[in-house]
């Protein structure tokens, strides 16, 4: 997952699947865009004008809950 904020077109997008290739988009609300894969599953999401919708989009803070393993072994 990635977190960019462009300040030249104040856009903020949050990547989701960096490798899947967007083929459909849709503004769920003004200024907000998810972009899906074939598949249907969200890739990205788009913050337009995020000045006014985010509270600091220059600062970005990462926080992880807890921890889900992934190895069938572990189960």
């Amino acid at each position: 997952m990635k977190v960019i904020y462009d300040p030249e077109t104040d856009t903020l997008t949050i990547v989701l699947r960096e490798v899947a290739r967007v083929v459909e988009s849709e503004e769920l609300r003004e200024g907000v865009i998810a972009d899906y894969d074939v598949n249907g599953d969200i890739v990205s999401i788009e913050v337009i004008h995020a000045e006014r919708r985010v509270s600091d989009p220059h600062n970005i803070v990462f926080e992880s809950r807890g921890h889900v393993s992934h190895d069938a072994t572990s189960r």
